[in-house]
């Protein structure tokens, strides 16, 4: 069986790019105990899990950080992450739109800011 952490930090690059080792990088200052298990728990354990594609991975994980409305930095390197991994800006609106039923409509309007925010970093060719 291959190394949870070396699986973890290829799941982290195809599915966060830059943007996700900037997060581990940062932890590692403050605790790098957490910073590997930040890279070996949901990366290299449950990202890595048959069953779901990184894209749908992402809609779930994207919808669960709207929903929680206190999670705002982790939704916007996910909504990134969303984008990596194939979801256009019109299916991201969908989701964080979907919350609103769910979580309700601050939790959807903070989702749609922080889309923007992504997408004016990110914009579509």
């Amino acid at each position: 069986m291959r190394d949870r952490y070396a699986i973890g930090l290829e799941r982290l690059s195809a599915i966060d790019g830059r943007d996700g080792h900037a997060v581990v990088e940062s932890l590692k200052e403050i605790s790098p105990d957490f910073a590997r298990y930040l890279i070996e728990f949901p990366f290299g354990d449950i990202y890595a899990r048959p069953g779901l594609d990184l894209r749908q991975r992402e809609i779930a994980t994207i919808a669960a950080l709207t929903a929680l409305g206190n999670a705002r930095p982790q939704l916007e390197v996910h909504i990134a992450a969303g984008l990596n991994v194939g979801l256009s800006q019109q299916e991201i609106i969908e989701i964080v739109m979907q919350m609103a039923v769910y979580a309700g409509f601050p939790a959807a309007i903070n989702g749609l800011n922080a889309a923007k925010t992504v997408f004016d970093r990110h914009p579509t060719s």
